[in-house]
């Protein structure tokens, strides 16, 4: 037993100083940044400073949201339609659901540049129709599509990952209980489904409510999110680190509380599905 402990201590070890090097020790520098001033004094002055991005902050929180319900909404009937397939089928949807994800995330984004563009593939296509050119760049709608399209697989997965190990005896009990289709889906399958829907809604809200190149190429300087304004100051040079790192630490704690909040809805002990 001891050889098996310290073998496994061993092993997890690499794991240990990857999160001290890349999570931990940054948090600490970002955290000293925020409580400091340029002096490297203590003062919560910094703090102070972040009123003047609540719009950021907001329009972040907003956008995010949306596109993470739109996100959902797409991602659900789409993981149910997966699992109604054969399995090979099936394996052929997943990857093409994961292929976007093994490009470039900024080539992703970039290229729906040459599809929204006023010259792009939608207008071309519009002018054609004698209805374009219509603005689509630099819209609160492109910062949006562009979130739902890089974070949709990450809305898919999880869903069709429960979805897929859905316990067939349960629906055909409400079947035979008398549940028609809209019972069975909120009575047994939604709830079964709800771990995958919260994995879901965290793994797309969080990387859109924190997001900057996104709003850059598809929102121009009409968008600034949080993430634009993190990124604005720290390329300002060192005098801004100490804003740049507050900012940073508050939406930190934003999306902690998110987190807490989404993981109160995943608790599972309510007794079972009730017809």
């Amino acid at each position: 037993m001891k050889n098996k402990s310290l073998g496994s201590k061993l092993l997890s070890a690499p794991y240990i100083v990857w999160a001290a090097l890349f999570i931990i020790v940054p948090l600490i520098i970002m955290l000293y940044f925020a409580l400091t001033n340029e002096a490297g004094v203590f003062t919560l002055a910094n703090l102070s400073e972040i009123g003047k991005y609540k719009k950021a902050f907001g329009l972040s929180i907003l956008y995010a949201a949306i596109a993470t319900v739109i996100t959902l909404l797409l991602a659900y009937p789409m993981a149910y339609f997966m699992t109604k397939l054969k399995i090979s089928s099936q394996r052929m949807l997943l990857l093409i659901v994961m292929l976007p994800m093994w490009m470039n995330f900024l080539i992703r984004t970039y290229s729906w540049i040459s599809i929204l563009a006023n010259t792009g593939i939608i207008n071309t296509f519009l002018g054609k129709l004698g209805l374009g050119p219509v603005q689509l760049m630099y819209t609160p709608g492109a910062v949006i599509l562009g979130m739902v399209y890089d974070f949709i697989p990450y809305m898919i997965l999880p869903i069709y990952s429960v979805m897929s190990k859905l316990d067939k005896s349960l629906l055909e009990a409400s079947e035979d209980l008398g549940a028609n289709a809209f019972v069975k889906f909120k009575k047994v399958i939604l709830p079964l489904t709800r771990p995958g829907i919260i994995s879901g809604i965290t793994m797309v809200f969080v990387p859109s409510v924190s997001t900057f190149y996104i709003s850059q190429k598809l929102g121009g300087n009409k968008t600034m999110l949080i993430g634009d304004a993190i990124e604005y100051l720290f390329n300002l040079g060192v005098d801004y680190y100490n804003i740049a790192s507050a900012i940073s630490m508050v939406l930190m704690i934003m999306i902690l509380v998110c987190l807490f909040v989404m993981n109160r809805f995943n608790d599972d002990d309510d007794g079972g599905v009730v017809i």
